[in-house]
């Protein structure tokens, strides 16, 4: 399919790089840099631990059920004007998030700005994509997947100095400057690239059953040792279905199935992409707790050995990225898949106390191996569709991130239920804790070794880009 508008020139294609690796960055900093600043905001509104985790919950929940229906709707109606009105959305909310004046107040408005991050997760990286030349794809993606490490890794050392400088408004202050710059450089340089017109309506009834479900599954993922948690995650699992049948019936699907069934490389390559997520998302959870109530240490030296993680992944992911140009990223990712399996089963096999060094060290290879893994990943997932498609391929890629991010938590939680009787871990249950914790990783290994065997499922990409 053809597009109707000319194509960029290299000084819009370098702005557009610009404001979605910014963009790229910004959402998880946000994120990051917020949870360091809970304690104060709790201490100021007076929240207690489970109001206070709905400051993360409302935008996460707000922000995953949507990215399906703005990808279908960026790929119908233009791109650019779903990021800038995304860029909006969340310059807005984090200007009301500095005035907050209750606990309630603020999270209503961090629910606003998950709308907001979610228009730009499903159009980021399609935008990237369309205005990046295939040769130098791989390399672009890396550099905007090295980006949301870096805000990851960012994001606790800047929200902590803000918060202890300036208090916690100042990091929705800083947020809000950045927005507003965004927004002003995607009003000027970044051109819409809308494709040809498809005479396709909106899939208004499939979106608000796909909401539904995926609000199901997370708020019961959340409370997935209790019934009612139980209960929510098969009640959303069974709305899922229902969608999912819904989209094999309709001829305007917000979700096409045939993107999954025609296109092995698509397919596999979110497949690889859940897989990852599931077996890896709880680790920082579960070396912060060990970190801090086995070993003892402070949070402050927890958290900086854990930042060099997200920091050997935003410095190799450039690198993995342009590999995946010149090799098929099948290779580069089943090879990044594969060192983080070992990382993972290191941790699960290790018998004697995980020490501050060994714990490093492996920290290091799982940051290769997710480095290796990511960017050729996301290389392979927007370089195997045609450009009509790339939003919702943006946003399918984000869903699973989220939702492994989502299975990799309740696995955990399920693990602390069985064997500890309990979803917290105390300073008493120390020898259960190591335990529940080397089965979590023997669980995670095992995931990427089934990972492995996804990725490299997937096929060329090369050959898939020649056949009709």
């Amino acid at each position: 399919m053809s597009d109707t508008l000319q194509a960029p020139t290299p000084a819009e294609c370098r702005a557009t790089q610009v404001v979605t690796v910014a963009a790229s960055f910004l959402t998880p900093f946000m994120g990051s840099a917020v949870n360091i600043a809970l304690p104060s905001i709790g201490a100021e509104f007076k929240m207690d631990a489970m109001l206070l985790s709905w400051v993360a919950t409302a935008f996460l929940i707000t922000a995953a059920v949507l990215l399906v229906p703005f990808g279908k709707w960026a790929d119908l109606y233009g791109r650019r004007r779903v990021f800038l009105r995304g860029m909006v959305i969340i310059s807005l909310a984090s200007f009301g998030l500095m005035l907050s004046t209750s606990g309630w107040m603020l999270i209503a408005l961090r629910a606003f700005q998950g709308i907001g991050s979610s228009m730009i997760f499903a159009t980021s990286m399609a935008i990237l994509t369309g205005a990046t030349p295939p040769p130098q794809r791989g390399r672009m993606l890396g550099i905007n997947v090295a980006s949301v490490y870096l805000g990851l890794s960012m994001g606790p050392f800047l929200g902590g100095m803000l918060t202890h400088q300036f208090g916690w408004r100042s990091i929705f202050f800083v947020n809000f400057l950045i927005g507003i710059c965004a927004c002003g450089l995607v009003a000027w340089k970044v051109r819409e690239d809308v494709p040809k017109p498809r005479n396709e309506r909106f899939d208004l009834a499939g979106s608000l059953l796909y909401s539904v479900s995926f609000v199901g599954l997370m708020l019961g993922m959340s409370r997935i040792t209790t019934w009612s948690g139980l209960m929510t995650v098969l009640g959303g699992a069974l709305v899922l279905g229902l969608f999912l049948i819904r989209e094999a019936r309709i001829s305007n699907p917000v979700l096409d199935l045939h993107l999954f069934r025609n296109n092995t490389v698509y397919a596999m390559s979110n497949l690889a992409a859940l897989i990852n997520y599931s077996a890896t998302a709880a680790v920082t959870f579960l070396l912060s707790l060990y970190l801090q109530d086995i070993l003892r240490l402070t949070s402050q030296r927890a958290g900086l050995m854990l930042v060099i993680q997200p920091v050997v992944m935003a410095l190799l992911s450039p690198v993995a990225g342009t590999m995946s140009d010149r090799l098929e990223p099948r290779h580069v990712a089943s090879l990044g898949m594969g060192f983080t399996a070992t990382g993972l089963a290191l941790f699960a096999l290790h018998r004697s106390p995980l020490t501050t060094n060994f714990i490093l060290a492996n920290l290091i290879l799982l940051g290769i191996g997710f480095a290796l893994f990511s960017s050729p990943n996301t290389n392979a997932v927007m370089s195997s569709v045609g450009k009509e498609w790339y939003g919702i391929a943006s946003a399918t890629l984000g869903t699973m991130r989220l939702t492994g991010q989502m299975f990799s938590m309740g696995i955990v939680m399920l693990i602390f239920a069985v064997k500890m009787k309990s979803d917290v871990p105390a300073a008493s249950q120390a020898p259960e804790f190591v335990t529940s914790m080397r089965l979590a990783f023997s669980v995670f290994a095992l995931l990427c070794c089934a990972g492995i065997f996804a990725s490299l499922a997937r096929g060329n990409l090369r050959v898939a880009r020649q056949q009709p």
